[in-house]
């Protein structure tokens, strides 16, 4: 792996917002208004063997295949596993919780149409035997419960921690220090930084706290600065900015994806373009 203190997001930002929250509930439809004022972005993690067939409530509860389908595909979310009922896959047989995986996997993807490589764990419960697995259904990020309170980015994709949840009682104090933070491009100590947020929206009528998630995203959004992703969009681009090949002594760089790659050599920016070879010089960090 390159040195990730090295990368900067699309644009230059050094900073990146997204959130990840779980069951395909109603609610998303409120949270999605806020995070879509606000210019957030995030992955709804569903468990599609257990869409209602039909409206009781159009304002809680699961929602239908279709309802979750026109949510999420018109408003630029992320669709991602969450188990096909729902089951504890560290509480099962390997087989079931195969299917589980594999079996949400096929049937979100033919119902929004596209390739989903994302998933949350039920209940947060994984082991070893899980990763693995997860691995041979082409999973490449799974996000657990844990909340690091940091911004740091993930070290393991398939045990995905968060910044926090959205009950954290240390949410704002989070937020502005991320929004404070400053980044010293021409120290390697420097590093992008990572707010993860996540829940499940149906807390916060549970809790009667809509505010929380308001005050949030009012504060955190909608900043120049600050790069708002889905879950796989930050995973695709980091995984891109790993795959960059690099000259013996560093100073020559080829970018093999089909994305283009903000880089930070040493204090001075750098914009590699898809399939290009860049000089970046020879300089080390002061």
């Amino acid at each position: 792996m390159n040195n990730i203190n090295f990368l900067l997001f699309p644009g230059f930002r050094k900073k990146a917002v997204t959130l990840s929250y779980d069951d395909g509930v109603r609610q998303d439809k409120k949270l999605i208004d806020i995070m879509l004022k606000n210019g957030l972005k995030g992955t709804f993690n569903i468990n599609s063997g257990i869409f209602e067939t039909e409206v009781s409530d159009t304002t809680k509860g699961r929602m239908t295949a279709e309802e979750a389908k026109t949510l999420y595909k018109s408003s630029g979310m992320e669709v991602a596993v969450h188990g096909y009922k729902h089951l504890s896959l560290a509480h099962v047989v390997l087989p079931v919780a195969n299917n589980e995986v594999l079996t949400d996997r096929k049937e979100l993807e033919n119902l929004f149409g596209e390739v989903i490589q994302g998933m949350a764990y039920s209940f947060g419960q994984y082991n070893d035997e899980i990763i693995d697995l997860l691995k041979k259904c082409g999973i490449k990020y799974s996000r657990t419960t844990v909340s690091t309170e940091s911004f740091d980015l993930p070290k393991d994709w398939l045990c995905l921690p968060a910044t926090c949840h959205h009950n954290n009682p240390k949410l704002m104090e989070l937020a502005k220090e991320f929004i404070e933070k400053e980044y010293n491009p021409y120290t390697v100590a420097s590093k992008p930084m990572l707010f993860y947020l996540w829940g499940h929206s149906y807390e916060f009528d549970r809790d009667d706290n809509w505010q929380v998630i308001e005050k949030f995203a009012e504060y955190i959004g909608n900043r120049e600065d600050v790069w708002y992703a889905t879950n796989g969009e930050i995973y695709e681009y980091v995984n891109n900015f790993n795959s960059l090949q690099f000259s013996i002594d560093g100073s020559i760089v080829y970018n093999p994806s089909a994305q283009t790659i903000y880089y930070n050599h040493y204090g001075k920016f750098f914009e590699i373009k898809p399939r290009a070879t860049v000089a970046l010089g020879k300089r080390g960090f002061v």
